[in-house]
């Protein structure tokens, strides 16, 4: 059997996996079986954000492999602790507690934000505002928080203490914290699974206040939009806001699983010795990975997304078979006259892998992506959707 016909007979049919086997990349290329070339324009789902096998990154990571590939967190790694110091000194956020997930983060923070409501404001003070197409994992409290029935039905009963607003609707969001006892406002700054949908400057900053006035934790979801991704270092800081938590994971850790959440001020203190933990959170090769990948996402580097943003957004913004453009920097999502799924397998037969969100084709090339492999990728999309 081949390898596509052991997939089928060994690993779950969880994935509607496209017809492709990869063998090996380099930066914004991937290679496959039969040795025909592509070009990278959705990262391993925003994951390998600079490429790859990146020089850097993978020589931070061998070198650590070498070293030491892991101890439990009963004991003190080198590597954790410069990547929680260049977190909490990039963005201001006080503590961080590392898991190896997106949805692990996100558990994390809801945990946070519970156990600071209980004891400020009694143990009934849980409930958890999320918005109506949002998506924040899998598990069965993070499917609870992700604001699309779809996802629930097949796993009820979920987690409870859930409820949901609409995106951008912030008298919605009032009803809500006057009606009930709120722990915390949970949003992502671009819903990526719910169709790459940015929310308002004018809403963001509504819950700000909303939080601020009511001791309610805001918390971000960064896990796709986080690292770079937005233009900004966190997608957060394009609407000046300050939250008390930070969840972020996929591009950190550059191809290696690793998930964070941070904790501001309000919420720095509230874990304790014994109230959550992970075996492998903070892994010393994963962690000597992120603290490279955190050190390249300079200034240079966002300035470099900002201008590729600027020039896909004109590119298809008009364009003959897209009816519409969304998104922010290099997190971009296409409605096209095409169904998205035809899209994708015409851009994959023309030697471009993109992705999909919803019914849109779904754009999140590495950040470093050279200009001549973008524009030739939007070429072809370009192509693809007429």
């Amino acid at each position: 059997m081949n390898i596509k016909e052991k997939d089928s007979q060994y690993i779950a049919h969880t994935y509607g996996r496209f017809p492709l086997e990869l063998t090996h990349g380099k930066g914004s290329r991937f290679w496959d079986d039969t040795g025909k070339e592509y070009i990278d324009m959705g990262s391993g789902i925003a994951v390998n954000l600079l490429g790859a096998c990146n020089e850097g990154w993978v020589k931070a990571v061998t070198d650590q492999l070498n070293t030491l590939q892991h101890t439990s967190n009963l004991y003190f790694t080198a590597p954790q602790v410069q990547l929680a110091e260049a977190l909490c000194k990039r963005t201001g956020m006080k503590k961080v507690f590392f898991a190896n997930s997106g949805a692990e983060a996100n558990e994390c923070a809801i945990k946070v934000a519970r156990k600071y409501a209980a004891e400020k404001k009694g143990k009934d003070c849980y409930k958890i505002i999320t918005l109506i197409n949002s998506f924040h994992g899998r598990t069965v409290t993070t499917l609870a928080a992700t604001g699309q029935e779809t996802f629930h039905q097949d796993f009820l009963p979920l987690t409870e203490g859930f409820l949901y607003a609409p995106a951008n609707d912030l008298e919605a969001v009032k009803k809500l914290v006057e009606e009930e006892k709120v722990a915390a406002i949970m949003a992502e700054p671009v819903q990526g699974e719910g169709g790459v949908l940015p929310l308002s400057k004018e809403f963001c900053k509504g819950l700000q206040r909303i939080a601020d006035e009511e001791d309610i934790l805001l918390i971000m979801d960064e896990v796709q939009t986080g690292n770079g991704r937005t233009g900004k270092l966190y997608g957060y800081m394009n609407f000046d806001l300050h939250p008390d938590l930070v969840t972020t994971a996929k591009g950190l850790g550059g191809g290696l699983p690793i998930g964070v959440c941070m904790m501001g001020e309000r919420a720095e203190n509230v874990l304790t010795p014994g109230t959550h933990g992970s075996t492998f959170g903070g892994n010393p090769v994963c962690a000597a990975g992120a603290v490279y990948i955190l050190s390249q996402i300079n200034e240079e580097l966002l300035t470099e997304v900002q201008k590729k943003s600027e020039y896909l957004f004109k590119k298809f913004q008009d364009a003959p078979g897209i009816k519409s453009v969304s998104g922010m920097g290099l997190m971009i999502g296409l409605e096209t006259d095409r169904s998205a799924g035809e899209v994708v397998d015409r851009c994959r037969e023309r030697g471009v892998l993109v992705l999909k969100a919803k019914e849109k084709v779904r754009l999140l090339p590495p950040l470093n992506i050279p200009m001549e492999l973008l524009e030739k990728a939007a070429e072809v999309i370009l192509e693809a959707v007429r």
